[in-house]
């Protein structure tokens, strides 16, 4: 386990980066929404409304890395998104809506997000980008959306993709055991773990995409939600999982997310040269 200690200078720099970007059609980047991405015959009139995402790419450039994203909100609010830190990176971003509680049930929002991850791969070279350098990343629920999809290969496979094709997964503050709001639809109290096959960790044994999970500083985040990702991050580690774990000190469950973009967008750039040195 790591901890990184942000500097004022660092907090201050990223505010005027995101004031400064208020503006999505970037220029050099194209910025397409609203896409389906389930069947054109499907029947079901809140999947269509909701499955639906939004691809943010390089202009001009190709094989180009793209970055697939899943926003927060307790599996029961909440919008795709794009957010500043992502913009003009150099790499795609596709953000994705999913069905959401209580208008639907478990585990229709992880086969969403399966779907929308397939619907990249399957895609994203219309765009320009490379189906070998798609990585995936969520905040709090999202967070739990990435896990699952990196961990839980069978809802990838569904709709024929190996999720060990993931070239990185960076679960942000994502619960590691079963999500409360699952536990809720349970009518289990609140605040008690539960670990059954919707808890990330409970899938810890079986390979999957090397790892960076973030998580907010122990004393600010949410109820043991540090803990949670320390103790996963203990069994993949036991398994041999390429992982890691950063603490962002002096950051809580929502501002954590600022210094994670950064973080985030860097890696995916030292991993796309290297890929682009070697191809």
């Amino acid at each position: 386990m790591k901890k990184i200690f942000i500097t004022t200078i660092f907090v201050l720099l990223a505010t005027f980066l995101a004031s400064a970007q208020q503006h999505p059609e970037d220029k050099g980047y194209n910025y397409v929404r609203d896409i389906s991405y389930v069947s054109e015959y499907e029947t079901d009139a809140y999947r269509k409304e909701r499955c639906v995402l939004d691809v943010y790419y390089p202009e001009t450039d190709k094989g180009f890395a793209t970055l697939v994203w899943f926003h927060g909100g307790g599996l029961e609010v909440g919008n795709k998104e794009l957010l500043d830190g992502f913009r003009r990176q150099g790499f795609a971003v596709v953000s994705v809506n999913y069905r959401l509680f209580p208008r639907c049930k478990c585990p229709d929002y992880i086969d969403d997000a399966a779907a929308a991850l397939a619907w990249t791969f399957d895609n994203i070279e219309r765009f320009g980008g490379t189906k070998d350098q798609i990585y995936v990343s969520g905040h709090s629920a999202g967070g739990y959306l990435t896990l699952m999809l990196a961990l839980a290969k069978e809802y990838t496979s569904k709709y024929g993709l190996d999720a060990d094709r993931i070239a990185k997964a960076y679960p942000v503050s994502g619960q590691t055991v079963t999500h409360y709001t699952i536990r809720k639809e349970r009518g289990l109290p609140d605040g008690i773990p539960v670990i059954d096959e919707y808890a990330p960790m409970s899938h810890a044994g079986r390979g999957g995409a090397p790892m960076i999970l973030i998580c907010g500083d122990r004393s600010l985040e949410m109820l043991a939600r540090y803990e949670e990702n320390a103790h996963l991050q203990s069994l993949l580690k036991h398994f041999g999982h390429d992982s890691v774990l950063y603490e962002m000190q002096g950051f809580d469950h929502g501002t954590v997310i600022a210094p994670a973009q950064s973080m985030i967008s860097a890696d995916i750039r030292r991993l796309w040269k290297q890929y682009s040195e070697t191809r």
